[in-house]
């Protein structure tokens, strides 16, 4: 197993191997739900991540100069401009790609782990990132979907004020707040759009303070962000 964590050519392309292999899986799964980097994207950033890791101990260990750990701390780092290109803000706020901006850090940081023959760390760890973003995704989406506050992008019909909606929400029961008013291009004057934060005030579950919301009088349309 030594020779494995030294730099020969058995151990380089076992390392490659594992980090296309493990990048790939988590990739994968990414791509599966068709989220902005898939499988070839996180399979590159941790063979890349592997590669300069790969590159700091051969400079280390020939030259004899320089910190072994100095480049892999640059990806760590450097990473986040790959992530942030994920991270997208909607027309409503909405704040979308953060998962798959962690899992790109993730995986980067699995591929140095992997060129530092830190087999088992990177072997756990990919399947710790792996299960998060599966198993993980179900127990998420159950929470949420148990919670009584969700934020939400409102359109009122033409005529109807902001002042109604609100009294018509106490009467059922809801709190409403952090109201953000919206005004979209080519958006009837008349008509009101608004960002909101709603809160059952009594015991129900999301899937009931939607459908009461959406049969409120004067809600035209409803989006659940």
């Amino acid at each position: 197993m030594l020779e494995l964590r030294e730099l020969t050519v058995t151990g380089i392309v076992l390392r490659i191997l594992v980090s296309v292999v493990l990048g790939g899986i988590i990739g994968m799964e990414r791509g599966m739900k068709n989220r902005p980097a898939g499988l070839r994207t996180y399979m590159l950033v941790c063979v890349g991540a592997c590669v300069v890791m790969m590159i700091n101990q051969f400079t280390y260990q020939v030259y004899g100069t320089g910190d072994p750990v100095r480049l892999g701390a640059q990806v760590v780092s450097g990473i986040g401009f790959l992530g942030a290109g994920t991270i997208i803000v909607t027309s409503h706020n909405q704040i979308k790609g953060l998962t798959t901006a962690a899992g790109l850090w993730a995986s980067a940081c699995i591929g140095l782990a992997i060129g530092i023959g830190l087999y088992e760390v990177a072997l756990v760890g990919g399947a710790a990132v792996f299960l998060s973003l599966t198993v993980l995704h179900e127990w998420d989406f159950y929470m949420r979907s148990k919670t009584r506050v969700i934020d939400a992008y409102i359109e009122l019909e033409p005529g109807a004020t902001l002042g109604s909606f609100l009294r018509n929400a106490r009467d059922c029961d809801l709190a409403v707040s952090d109201i953000q008013l919206e005004r979209e291009p080519g958006f009837p004057e008349e008509a009101t759009a608004f960002l909101a934060t709603v809160k059952g005030k009594k015991k129900m579950s999301q899937i009931q303070l939607i459908q009461t919301l959406k049969k409120m009088e004067g809600v035209k349309y409803l989006e659940v962000l």
